[in-house]
């Protein structure tokens, strides 16, 4: 007697409903892509219980007669493709033949039509996977489907469902990534016989607004960019809307939301440093490519790709996110609207969170044209090019690269530059005071923060990670050149290291060479420091030393960083100067001209930002003059 035997189709559908449908939110997604790919212009979504108890989608798409909806239940039947040269050419979001058929046997199912000809519909329902009625029905054209009591007869699956809220969040951004994909789509949701959204016009600012809240669209950076191999558009958030999930990043490519590590890992690239650890920035992305370059065959959810070129895409990819990226001014701007809140906000309150960032397109008025003018004066020649060798530019390194992004900030010759500059907010018919009589407007804050009379309003500067920043992209240049950048100690000092210290060590020592540390052995665990980089002040070359193997140690556990990265981040992040720290005004001038000459002045390498704005437009507005 054979042991094998072939599966029932009802034992196969529940099997099979194990991939196609893990949760509430996998039948949704499942039918509203039938209702798109039927012409739909009109979608309504009705759940309860967070779809444990109904699912409904009623769409005004094309409907089927009679022999399709029949055929529609039946495992590996559909309209999509025909033969297997039509996964090549795929332009519909379904074309497995699976949905149905294993939504029908593990619920209630009820399937209603009509086509255009048709004078009545018909309406199908099945208990099981079973046809447990079939009639006539008066309706509109178009196709609704509603699933009641899924998992009813599965229990162990519908045992490890979430929390009500939990498949509530999965449901509602499925459908939201589907509004945001098919704007020409009028869409409307109820959850609990509550409507939560709908729209009838296919403005894409007004459900961003929706979905994430007032003014979020003009907070975004738009991008579009077209070649004959691919077709790029969509919006990039600015730092200031990171998040610490994913969810909020959208990807589709020819119209189909997919996951791709590829694409998250290169627009996670293209912010850099903007971001903060272990956030991510907000994007809703379309890419539009020749079908037969991609397989979504892949899986049975059909959320994974593949490219046939995956280096191709990412070469055109990454460039016009970072291109973009780069044309926008991201020192954050106090928002007026905001500014009404401050009062009634907790002190406690990050004021992060309090930031929103304008934008200001080619950089036209950036802090950096502000100050195109202004650079200090006596600074001296350097053996390290682009670099000064004064005991001052020891605390602040000049950072000027020709032909890199500082190029744009490049500061000609001049002492007068800064006062000229800060005193550019006086009307021209205003009799101006002699420039070398006038002092710059500058002014340490608590020995914290720069604060400066800019031509539109003030700026804030937190002097610890604009230091920072200077010294990172110092060391990075440094190390990446192998130029000469170390000062010889008359003393040498000995330190002792740990054995995990020791480790690190080892494993850094050469880029400790490279950045300008003259380290020699003496005894097993043992060293001495015989010169330091010129940024590293006079009687800490140990603890900084120390320090910055705790924090490369810190880094290496947390974030995955490559190695001379992680060393500029803990170097410049040890060696910069603290909160707290007095300055004087020849300092301040000085960090500010080296600030400006960096490849990105807004953000420290930690993502947080340096710069904050606030415009005599919103100054006047707080205090009521607007």
């Amino acid at each position: 007697m054979a042991r094998i035997a072939r599966l029932p189709d009802i034992v196969a559908n529940k099997i099979s409903a194990g991939e196609v449908v893990q949760r509430p939110a996998s039948v949704v997604k499942e039918l509203l892509e039938n209702s798109i790919d039927a012409g739909a212009t009109k979608i309504i979504v009705a759940i309860k219980d967070a779809g444990k108890e109904l699912i409904r989608i009623v769409d005004n798409g094309a409907g089927m007669a009679r022999e399709d909806a029949v055929l529609c239940v039946e495992r590996f039947a559909t309209s999509k493709i025909i033969g297997v040269d039509d996964l090549n050419s795929l332009r519909t979001l379904g074309f497995r033949g699976e949905a149905l058929a294993s939504i029908s046997s593990v619920s209630h199912f009820e399937l209603k039509t009509r086509t255009p000809n048709d004078k009545i519909g018909l309406k199908l329902r099945y208990e099981g996977g079973v046809l447990a009625e079939e009639s006539g029905v008066q309706g509109e054209q178009g196709t609704g489907i509603t699933v009641r009591n899924l998992f009813y007869n599965v229990p162990a699956r519908r045992k490890f469902l979430k929390s009500n809220a939990t498949e509530f969040q999965h449901i509602f951004e499925v459908v939201k990534s589907f509004a945001l994909a098919y704007p020409d789509i009028e869409w409307c949701m109820y959850s609990d016989d509550e409507e939560l959204f709908n729209f009838r016009t296919p403005e894409m600012a007004e459900r961003l607004n929706v979905f994430y809240g007032s003014e979020f669209a003009s907070s975004l950076i738009e991008l579009s960019e077209e070649n004959d191999y691919l077709s790029i558009r969509g919006f990039l958030g600015k730092p200031a809307m990171q998040k610490r999930r994913k969810l909020d990043q959208y990807f589709f490519i020819n119209r189909r939301l997919v996951q791709n590590r590829m694409l998250s890992q290169a627009v996670q690239q293209a912010y850099g440093e903007l971001l903060i650890e272990r956030q991510t920035p907000f994007a809703l992305l379309f890419l539009e490519i020749d079908p037969s370059r991609v397989d979504v065959n892949v899986h049975p959810s059909k959320l994974e790709i593949r490219f046939d070129d995956e280096r191709s895409v990412r070469n055109m990819f990454y460039p016009v996110l970072k291109r973009t990226i780069q044309l926008y001014d991201f020192s954050p701007d106090l928002s007026s609207s905001e500014s009404e809140l401050l009062r009634s906000m907790p002190v406690q309150e990050s004021a992060f969170r309090k930031l929103s960032y304008q934008d200001i397109p080619e950089r036209s008025i950036t802090t950096g044209e502000l100050y195109a003018n202004y650079r200090p004066s006596l600074l001296k020649e350097s053996p390290v090019p682009g670099f000064s060798a004064s005991r001052q530019g020891e605390m602040f390194p000049l950072h000027q690269e020709a032909g890199s992004a500082s190029a744009e900030r490049a500061l000609p010759q001049g002492d007068e530059g800064l006062s000229s500059l800060l005193l550019s907010c006086i009307p021209d018919d205003a009799v101006l005071p002699n420039p070398k009589e006038a002092e710059p407007k500058i002014w340490q804050l608590h020995n914290k923060y720069l604060v400066c009379q800019i031509k539109t309003g003030m700026m804030i500067i937190d002097q610890h990670v604009a230091h920072e920043r200077v010294l990172y992209e110092r060391a990075v240049e440094v190390m990446n050149q192998n130029v000469p950048n170390s000062q010889q100690l008359l003393f040498p000092q000995k330190v002792e290291f740990r054995p995990w210290e020791y480790e690190v060590f080892e494993e850094i020592r050469e880029d400790l060479n490279r950045l300008g540390f003259n380290l020699r052995l003496f005894g097993s665990k043992t060293i001495m420091i015989e010169g330091v980089p010129q940024d590293v002040k006079s009687g800490s070359e140990v603890t900084i030393l120390q320090d910055m193997i705790a924090e490369y140690q810190d880094n290496a556990s947390r974030l995955k960083l490559e190695k001379r990265d992680n060393l500029a981040k803990s170097y410049s992040c040890r060696n910069a100067i603290m909160a707290g720290q007095k300055l004087s005004l020849d300092e301040m001038r000085s960090l500010i001209d080296n600030l400006f000459a960096t490849r990105e002045p807004y953000s420290c390498p930690h993502g947080r930002p340096v710069i904050i704005k606030l415009s005599l437009d919103q100054l006047d507005r707080m205090f009521g003059r607007k």
